[in-house]
């Protein structure tokens, strides 16, 4: 809220932006998120990462943290894919090589986004981005995250900058889509790079802060 009235946070989703919104009117937190339907957005998943840097965080910490916004099933299956991914990469359990989404599956509960990542693991290895994105590739998080965790898998093969390139030319929910298959990616093939390209952005004072902050909390 706080950063949110500071006018800190753009390009909020719908659902975030109303529990904000709630939040500010005095609802507690486990009113404030969207439900049905239309709280099927990725915004819970995009920014579940930096919980996969903390050996505490549990199942319940992420079902909480995406229920401040997204009260659905589907949203939180996606939040929990996403910290899973990360995780995988970060202890190596995911190289790059082997199946990232048949590696995620068996730990997810059984929703509607569990069987689009069982499609997509489904494909043939040579299979393209742009294949992939013939499923659904907007801000639905049934089509969002399933989708950018397969372009993730594409970082041995293309690297970062045509991962990215590939991805946004399909279109869709670009933004978040890069955004979460970049996540996943830098976490396996390590952050210089990442960093330095963060560097060069106008808001990179206030990013510094939380990454000095949290780094300390972290490591």
């Amino acid at each position: 809220m706080a950063y949110y009235q500071q006018g800190r946070l753009t390009g909020l989703g719908a659902s975030t932006l109303q529990a904000i919104r709630n939040a500010e009117a005095g609802m507690p937190w486990t009113q404030t998120g969207r439900r049905g339907q239309y709280a099927a957005g990725n915004g819970a998943a995009m920014r579940i990462a930096p919980f996969a840097f903390y050996p505490a965080t549990t199942r319940q910490t992420i079902h909480d943290t995406c229920y401040l916004t997204h009260q659905n099933e589907d949203a939180y299956a996606g939040a929990l894919a996403v910290y899973m991914a990360i995780r995988a990469a970060l202890h190596y359990t995911w190289n790059g090589h082997n199946d990232l989404l048949a590696l995620l599956l068996p730990d997810l509960p059984d929703t509607n986004l569990t069987d689009r990542l069982r499609e997509l693991s489904a494909y043939p290895p040579d299979a393209t981005i742009t294949e992939a994105a013939r499923l659904g590739n907007n801000g639905h998080v049934v089509n969002s995250v399933p989708f950018a965790l397969f372009c993730a898998t594409k970082i041995r093969s293309l690297g970062l900058t045509r991962l990215l390139q590939q991805l946004i030319a399909t279109g869709g929910d670009t933004d978040t889509n890069a955004s979460l298959a970049g996540q996943v990616a830098g976490a396996l093939v390590g952050p210089a790079e990442l960093l330095q390209r963060l560097a060069q952005l106008p808001e990179y004072p206030w990013i510094k802060e939380i990454i000095a902050r949290t780094k300390r909390t972290v490591l």
